[in-house]
């Protein structure tokens, strides 16, 4: 990628100054795993995306991280969601009519628990379709946790979850050691979406991953996870959270959220709002890493282009030596396909009936 001057003096990526990660960043980035798989929304080609059919089946395979996309409900839940709306994703227009464009934020959890968020994925695929996805429901930040230390959501022969009930009166779903799990022990791998629509949802994480045992100031005093050796172990890690958003406003919320850093993803969009790098020029590229060093990013997470999303290629050979000078790690995202596979890491991978 090249940027030309309106003095006609052709500028290349080399040429651009970039800051680099700080001592305490390079702390950050020092044990955070490489080579890592990151399961996007779980999965979002064998099951509906971000329910727990989609994390257990992420976990087996032996996925290093669950990512998920944090919303808030009304009654301030943090849930796994991508769209805003849920008509893309649920049954909203048959259960609630009259809302069904109306934002995430606008629902209880419980209302968002009336909803079919299996039922959608059957018929778009219907080769991949199974009766068990009719009627999953939307997860809660809790129960991602819950499914990467190895549990289940306990159900009733309905397939509705079975809830026990404090002295407040209040409901909390009821898991068990799940039967199917093998080992695996993923971390997560949540982003602040739309962190414009949900204020302060960033201390609402910091929170909710203290009180379920995920993070704590004292990285000593987190929940200890049983592990089996050979098997995925991030999940006992300090690593066992990586944050990403693509806000410039959450990323700066999050620094300031989290007392101890943890690792951080200051991912990239081609576009016209607010946060997004409005063109791809090694000036504009180089500023978008610099806000992130500032602002406690250890890593960036740039589109990568080809099918199916076609996104806007942005971890061209002069982007990612951008990043490189600047110590950061790089989490491109989405690998779809074989071929993204060989060409982004340019080696040659196999398959066969047996795998």
């Amino acid at each position: 990628v090249l940027l030309m001057l309106a003095t006609g003096k052709t500028i290349l990526p080399g040429e651009v100054k970039v800051k680099t990660l700080p001592p305490e960043s390079r702390e950050v980035l020092d044990y955070l795993p490489r080579n890592i798989v990151i399961a996007h929304r779980g999965t979002t080609y064998w099951a509906p995306e971000e329910t727990e059919a989609a994390m257990r089946w992420a976990r087996n395979i032996g996925a290093d991280y669950l990512e998920l996309d944090l919303q808030r409900t009304k009654d301030g839940v943090l849930i796994a969601l991508h769209d805003v709306n849920l008509r893309r994703t649920t049954n909203v227009e048959t259960v609630f009519p009259d809302r069904a464009d109306s934002p995430v934020s606008e629902f209880t959890l419980e209302e968002l628990r009336q909803l079919d968020a299996g039922s959608w994925f059957n018929k778009a695929n219907p080769d991949r379709a199974r009766k068990a996805f009719e009627g999953l429901d939307i997860l809660t930040l809790e129960d991602v946790v819950r499914i990467a230390e190895g549990y289940r959501i306990v159900r009733d022969r309905a397939g509705k979850r079975v809830y026990d009930i404090d002295g407040q009166g209040r409901k909390h779903t009821r898991y068990e050691k799940d039967p199917d799990d093998n080992g695996n022990r993923p971390g997560i791998y949540p982003e602040t979406k739309e962190p414009h629509l949900f204020p302060g949802m960033e201390k609402d994480l910091v929170i909710e991953l203290q009180r379920l045992g995920w993070y704590h100031p004292d990285a000593g005093q987190m929940k200890q996870i049983p592990v089996t050796a050979g098997k995925v172990a991030i999940a006992n890690s300090s690593a066992r959270v990586i944050l990403q958003t693509f806000s410039d406003e959450s990323l700066v919320k999050l620094k300031e959220a989290f007392p101890r850093r943890i690792p951080t993803c200051f991912l990239l969009w081609l576009g016209n709002d607010v946060s997004d790098l409005k063109q791809n020029t090694p000036e504009q590229y180089a500023a978008k890493i610099n806000f992130g060093i500032e602002n406690g990013a250890v890593i960036m997470g740039p589109s990568i282009a080809g099918a199916p999303n076609h996104y806007d290629e942005l971890l061209s050979p002069g982007n990612g030596e951008l990043i490189y000078r600047s110590g950061m790690a790089i989490h491109p995202y989405s690998f779809d396909t074989v071929e993204q596979m060989e060409e982004y890491t340019g080696c040659l991978l196999y398959t066969s009936d047996a795998a």
